[in-house]
């Protein structure tokens, strides 16, 4: 791959946002396990799309590609840059504090004239080699101290983006920026795109870390002063960063569009005229998917997809059984194992409200699949009952479960394929395909996958509180408390 330390082109850093919890795609996408790992465009995330893409532009002999991310899912980040062949730097906000906030901390943690280059990890652009020209267009713009967003030229008078309004032209393909435009209404998106002097915001910035600290320091500056702090007191732990969770709880939430990019006089605008999607719907999702007969889309495990006499209709078959639609028209129907939604295609932005209002029930569905994502693995809870819970336990080869135990519940484990090995109390043994062990209440266990492929066992467990909370950690690998 050719990274931008080649002749001629100036040196970029990479830095991936990856917050942001995806409400919109529910129950596909959710805050433990949000849109951005999700495959949604053939067996790829958005985020391991957006890493490969990246790759093309970060130095190898460089500083690589930098992840914005959270002690939850930074074991989720690092598996997609596995996948995408890339090492992944992270810093590890300890809460969501807005874009300002995780651009201060990459900035801070970079070489004052490094070109740092913000990209959301949840955006679809599928033309690689387009992105990489643009972006190194815009390079000696930013070298010079601007500070450069990319605005995509509209196709249709959208109502789901943000607009940014050109300006005078600077000479080298780019605008300054005359305003930000929040989501218009659909006159005014027509009248936007008859214009032509409107770009949808895409919030891909690219930067000089000095030029951006300066704009914090004149713009929001007490942002600016907690992230730094923040970073003062920092723990490193080999390719993760630390940040002060206590003094970055002090963090006034809050966009880099209101913060800085509104309020400064060097911001400058480079229009890319290729196709760009935030994937911020249901029906940005269809159209990823392809259209059918009818106008019908089908995603997921689609040859459980059936469409009968149904128009603009799209299926995501997820839950591991037949989804059929009969005489439907203009509808969503997002099957997975544990929720069901079905809606009108024109409601997809009212999805949000739907968590909104699960949470306020305090439905676990809300912001957590029936399958969860673990650093050594996942399991999926396939039935729960009173005093009683049944997981199916995926760990994946030289990964181990922490050492614990459990005031309140019982545990049986039985191997269904792989290896295990297995501390029960003071007992040491390693267990294969039909063989089992019970871990009374309160005793000492570790189960751990010792074999070169995933190990899968079924766990039943039995006790008056089955809570996730109920783990006390002697050992843990992670680093959890």
């Amino acid at each position: 791959m050719t990274g931008s330390g080649t002749p001629g082109f100036a040196a970029i850093h990479p830095v991936v946002l990856c917050g942001g919890s995806g409400t919109r795609l529910w129950p596909l996408s959710r805050k433990a396990f949000p849109k951005q790992f999700i495959p949604l465009v053939g067996e790829k995330s958005l985020l391991q799309l957006t890493l490969e893409r990246l790759a093309l532009l970060a130095d190898p002999t460089g500083a690589g590609i930098t992840c914005i991310s959270s002690e939850d899912h930074r074991f989720l980040v690092a598996d997609v840059a596995e996948q995408a062949g890339v090492v992944v730097r992270q810093i590890l906000e300890p809460q969501p504090k807005n874009t300002a906030a995780a651009m201060a901390l990459a900035a801070l943690a970079a070489p004052a004239d490094a070109l740092l280059l913000f990209c959301p990890a949840d955006h679809h652009i599928p033309n690689m080699p387009a992105f990489v020209t643009m972006v190194r267009s815009a390079a000696a713009a930013a070298q010079a101290g601007q500070l450069v967003t990319f605005g995509v030229q509209p196709s249709m008078p959208s109502t789901a983006y943000g607009y940014i309004q050109k300006g005078q032209s600077c000479g080298d393909g780019s605008f300054k920026v005359a305003r930000f435009v929040e989501k218009p209404d659909a006159a005014k998106a027509l009248e936007f795109l008859a214009s032509g002097q409107y770009l949808w915001n895409a919030g891909i910035f690219l930067v000089c870390a000095q030029a951006l600290l300066d704009a914090l320091q004149a713009h929001a500056p007490d942002i600016l002063d907690v992230c730094r702090m923040a970073m003062q007191q920092s723990q490193q732990d080999g390719l993760f960063t630390r940040p002060d969770a206590q003094v970055f709880t002090g963090c006034r939430s809050q966009s880099i569009d209101y913060a800085v990019m509104e309020r400064a006089a060097n911001v400058v605008v480079f229009p890319f005229d290729g196709v760009w999607s935030d994937v911020g719907s249901w029906n940005a999702v269809a159209d990823l998917a392809g259209s059918q007969a009818e106008g019908n889309h089908a995603g997921g495990d689609a040859k459980n997809a059936h469409h009968l006499r149904s128009r603009n209709t799209y299926i995501h078959a997820g839950g591991g059984r037949p989804v059929v639609a009969l005489g439907t028209q203009e509808l969503f129907i997002i099957d997975t194992p544990d929720a069901l939604l079905v809606a009108h295609t024109g409601q997809s932005e009212g999805v949000k409200e739907v968590v909104a209002k699960l949470e306020a029930l305090d439905a676990s569905q809300a912001v957590q699949h029936r399958l969860v994502a673990r650093p050594w693995g996942w399991y999926d809870s396939v039935d729960v009952g009173q005093n009683h819970q049944v997981k199916r336990i995926t760990v994946r080869p030289g990964a181990s479960l922490s050492l614990q135990m459990h005031h309140h519940r019982a545990e049986h484990w039985v191997v269904v394929s792989g290896t295990a090995e297995v501390i029960n109390g003071d007992k040491r043994m390693v267990l294969t395909e039909n063989q089992s062990t019970y871990i009374p209440q309160g005793q000492t266990h570790r189960l751990t996958n010792p074999g070169t492929v995933p190990l899968e066992i079924i766990e039943v467990q039995t006790g008056s509180y089955l809570g996730e909370d109920d783990i006390v950690r002697m050992e843990d690998t992670y680093g959890r408390g």
